[in-house]
C-alpha cells in the first residue's frame, strides 16, 4: 500500500510486551532479513519486504531530522536508539523503541545494519509526540535539502537546554528516575 492510499482514520496496533522485531539491512538500508513478528505487525509477506528500502514503513509523523541523526550516529560507527512511529501495510501504525547497530564483517567492512525493536512504553511515546510534531512543523517551513539538518539541530539544542544529550534523553524515557542527562 502506498502513502497515497493509506486511510485517514488509522489505528494504533501494538507489540506485545514479550515481542521483539528484528530486521537486517544491507549497507544501503534495503531489507535482507525480517522476523515473523515484524511481518505480522507490519502486515507484509517476506517476499514484499526483502530487497525493499526499510523506509517502506516510515510514517509521515516521523521527522526527517530523527533519521538524519540516526544515520550520522551509524556512520560514526555507533549504535542508535530512538522511539519510532511506523506504518503497517494497511495504513495503521505502531510505535517501537528501535536499537540500530552497524554490522561489520571480519575485515571490519560494513555489511549492513541490525535493528531490534521492542515496545517503547506509553511514557516514551507521549514524551516524543510533541517533540516530533515541532520538528515536523519546523521541517515544513524549510527546503527539503535543509530541513533534516535544521530539525536535528533544533532537537539537539532543545535537549541540551534540558541537560540532555540525545542518548541520555532516550535513556530517560526508559528510566523514570533519570530526569536530566546530568550526573547526580
Amino acid at each position: 500500500m502506498t502513502s497515497q492510499t493509506r486511510p485517514q482514520n488509522s489505528r494504533e496496533v501494538q507489540l506485545e510486551d514479550d515481542e521483539l522485531i528484528v530486521t537486517k539491512t544491507d549497507s544501503t538500508g534495503h531489507i535482507t532479513y525480517a522476523n515473523r513478528v515484524f511481518m505480522q505487525l507490519a502486515e507484509y509477506a517476506e517476499s514484499e519486504l526483502l530487497g525493499k528500502p526499510h523506509n517502506l514503513i516510515r510514517h509521515p509523523d516521523m521527522p526527517r531530522g530523527v533519521y538524519r541523526l540516526m544515520w550520522k550516529t551509524l556512520h560514526a560507527g555507533r549504535e542508535f536508539f530512538g522511539v519510532v512511529k511506523n506504518y503497517t501495510a494497511s495504513g495503521n501504525y505502531y510505535w517501537v523503541l528501535a536499537n540500530v547497530t552497524p554490522d561489520y564483517d571480519s575485515k571490519n567492512k560494513l555489511e549492513g545494519y541490525f535493528s531490534v525493536r521492542r515496545p517503547p512504553g506509553r511514557r516514551a511515546v507521549e514524551t516524543v509526540i510533541p517533540i516530533y510534531a515541532r520538528m515536523c512543523q519546523l521541517e515544513s517551513t524549510l527546503s527539503k535539502a535543509t530541513a533534516p539538518d535544521a530539525s536535528m539541530e533544533w532537537l539537539l539544542a532543545e535537549l541540551a537546554k534540558q541537560g540532555h544529550s540525545y542518548e541520555s534523553f532516550v535513556l530517560s524515557l526508559l528510566d523514570p528516575n533519570l530526569s536530566t542527562g546530568k550526573s547526580a
